[in-house]
């Protein structure tokens, strides 16, 4: 049952790449022209903040720290990981537990293309046309036992492979968790492409988790296990240091974190002039999911 959510952002604003990107340069052109004079009017366009970033700047600038802890240290190592062949077992509350290779779950989705902001707790944002599938309609096929509440996530974790685990940054491997209505939501997908392409390994090849209105870290990448429990699991970061970062993580503009506000955001690829923006609560997504957290204290809940 995919389609459950439509995109409000325009499909004009990404689909073709080519066209976007040829848009990017005419107005770097124009910007150009301007000088100081139209520094205002250059400013305006750097708002301009719903367009997608370009395919270089999404698989250029990321955290994946099995591959190094510099930005750029996925795309630099992050080839050496084998995504074929590849499997997700999926076990716990579930009717058919089992090892899921990625072609047969392939077969069995309904690919989407969702255009979502993208937003990281590091307070830096994108807006990134991913491809992929509702997590619902996977976590149906395995077929959800009633005692569960919570859904637990596992990074694969090579060290042959992976040449950051060789430090102690984490627990590895890296695992995440949602409670079982945020995984059902149909904003929730397991992205698979970016731009249409297949999702670069240092964006989390063969699949991942993208929750968009949650902090990014939360979108754990390179799925290599799904666990649907009635106790809520534990977390990579929230392991690491509990009072910096929370079960939830939900992008929320009051709560800052203890080193820094979240209550702005630096929006990459906007160029020489582009500043900072404010932050949305629940990163512009709070008529859909908003209801999900009714009666919370999101101060306690962070």
């Amino acid at each position: 049952m995919a389609h459950r959510w439509i995109n409000t952002l325009k499909e004009n604003d990404v689909t073709p790449e080519a066209v976007y990107l040829n848009r990017r340069q005419l107005m770097a052109g124009a910007v150009a022209g301007m000088g100081l004079a139209g520094m205002g009017g250059s400013r305006a366009m750097a708002q301009d903040a719903l367009e997608p970033n370009s395919f270089e700047d999404i698989t250029n600038y990321n955290n994946y720290y099995e591959f190094g802890t510099g930005k750029g240290d996925p795309a630099r190592y992050a080839d050496a990981l084998t995504t074929e062949p590849w499997s997700v077992k999926i076990d716990g509350l579930v009717d058919k537990p089992g090892d899921y290779a990625f072609e047969d779950i392939m077969k069995a989705m309904t690919i989407e293309e969702r255009i979502y902001r993208f937003r990281c707790v590091e307070a830096w944002s994108m807006v990134v046309p991913w491809n992929g599938f509702e997590l619902a309609d996977l976590l149906d096929m395995a077929g959800v036992q009633s005692g569960a509440k919570y859904v637990a996530f596992e990074t694969a974790l090579r060290p042959d492979e992976m040449p950051g685990v060789s430090f102690p940054v984490l627990d590895w491997p890296y695992v995440e968790g949602l409670r079982l209505d945020e995984a059902m939501h149909p904003l929730t997908i397991m992205a698979t492409g970016i731009y249409g392409k297949d999702i670069p390994n240092q964006n989390g090849a063969p699949l991942r988790l993208v929750v968009p209105w949650k902090y990014g870290f939360k979108s754990i990448k390179s799925i290599v296990r799904i666990t649907l429990t009635d106790s809520e699991p534990p977390t990579a970061w929230n392991k690491a240091n509990p009072r910096e970062y929370g079960f939830y993580s939900n992008v929320n503009p009051e709560v800052s974190h203890p080193r820094w506000s979240q209550a702005t955001e630096r929006p990459l690829g906007g160029g020489l002039f582009a500043g900072r923006k404010d932050t949305l609560m629940f990163n512009g997504y709070g008529d859909e999911v908003a209801s999900l957290y009714e009666g919370m204290d999101l101060v306690q809940n962070f």
